[in-house]
C-alpha cells in the first residue's frame, strides 16, 4: 500500500509483496517520488517483492538515497539476497531495524510511530501523524481590516503579523480560524486482536487492518494468528476510527469477498475493502 503526501506527489510504501513493482506501473505512484519503505513483518507475501523493486529502481538510473524501516532480520534478508544474486545497487540504501516504541519525524513534517502487534512472527503496525494544519484564512476579514490582496495574505495565512501603512498591525490569528489537528493514518501488519493494535489505532482517521477470515472460520484465525473481518471492525469501533479499510483477504473467499465486507460493515459501517488499484481519501473526523 502506498501513502502519498499532498501536493508533492512524494510517497511511502508499506510492505512489498511479490508483484508490487508491476502494480506500480499501473498506478499514479512514480518511481522517482518514492521516499521510504516500511515493512510490517518478514512473511513472504509482505517482502518477496522488495529485492526486485530495489534492483529495478537501480536499473532505472535513480540515484537518490532510499530508507527502509522494518523488524529485526530485514537487513540480513536483503544482504543475503543481494549477495547470492550478485546484485549491486546504484544508490545508497539505509536499512533501519525498528521495534515497539520507535518514532521519527520526517522532513515532510509527518511523524511515524511504531508498535508491536501479535502474529506468528514479529509484526509491526505504523501510525502516521500529520502536523497541525493552519486554520481557514478569511480574505474578507483581512480586506475589512485594510489588508489588500497580495503577498501580505500569504504571511497572514502562515500566522504572521502584517504592519499596514500608518503602523496598524493585523495578526494572522485575526483573520484565520484556529489550527486544525493533522490527520492520522494507521496501517497494521498481520495480527490477531491485541492491545497493541488498539493503542496504535486510537482516534485514527483512516485505519487499514487485515481481515483474513470470516467469523465462521475463527478457529483458523486463531491458529494462524490473524483477524476476522468482524474483529477488525470491532477494533475500529473501539478505537473510534473515522474509516476502516480491510485488506489481506484469504484466497479461500475468492469470488465471495463481499461477504467479508458485509461482516465488517455489520459492526462498523464506515468500512471499505481494498482491492488492487483502489484508492482512499483520508479525511479528518471529529
Amino acid at each position: 500500500m502506498g501513502l502519498r503526501q499532498p501536493r508533492t506527489g512524494r510517497w511511502w510504501l508499506f510492505d512489498c509483496g511479490e508483484g508490487t513493482q508491476h502494480r506500480m506501473a499501473e498506478s499514479p505512484f512514480k518511481w522517482n517520488r518514492l521516499e521510504a519503505v516500511f515493512i510490517t513483518h518478514l512473511h513472504g507475501d509482505h517482502v518477496f517483492g522488495l529485492p526486485g523493486l530495489l534492483a529495478s529502481r537501480s536499473l532505472l538510473g535513480l540515484t537518490s538515497p532510499l530508507a527502509i524501516f522494518g523488524p529485526s532480520g530485514l537487513r540480513g534478508y536483503l544482504e543475503s539476497v543481494f549477495q547470492f544474486t550478485d546484485t549491486h545497487l546504484g544508490f545508497a540504501l539505509e536499512v533501519e531495524e525498528i521495534g515497539d516504541g520507535w518514532a521519527r519525524t520526517f522532513a515532510c513534517g509527518w511523524t511515524v510511530r511504531c508498535g508491536k502487534l501479535c502474529h506468528s512472527v514479529e509484526s509491526l503496525g505504523f501510525r502516521v501523524e500529520e502536523p497541525p494544519q493552519p486554520g481557514r484564512f478569511h480574505p474578507e476579514k483581512a480586506l475589512a481590516l485594510g489588508v489588500e490582496p497580495g503577498p501580505a495574505y500569504a504571511r497572514l495565512k502562515r500566522g504572521e503579523t502584517v504592519v499596514l501603512p500608518g503602523g496598524r498591525k493585523v495578526a494572522g490569528r485575526d483573520v484565520t480560524d484556529p489550527p486544525r489537528p493533522g490527520r492520522r493514518v494507521v496501517l497494521l501488519g498481520d495480527t490477531e486482536p491485541c492491545t497493541g493494535a488498539l493503542t496504535l489505532a486510537e482516534g485514527a482517521d483512516l485505519l487499514v487492518h487485515e481481515a483474513t477470515f470470516l467469523s465462521r472460520d475463527e478457529p483458523l484465525a486463531r491458529r494462524s494468528r490473524h483477524s476476522t473481518a468482524a474483529e477488525a471492525a470491532d477494533l475500529a469501533r473501539r478505537a473510534k476510527a473515522g474509516k476502516l479499510v480491510i485488506t489481506h483477504l484469504s484466497p479461500r473467499y475468492a469470488g465471495r469477498e463481499l461477504e467479508l465486507l458485509a461482516e465488517a460493515r455489520a459492526v462498523f459501517p464506515a468500512t471499505e475493502m481494498a482491492i488492487d488499484g483502489s484508492s482512499f481519501r483520508c479525511d479528518p473526523h471529529p
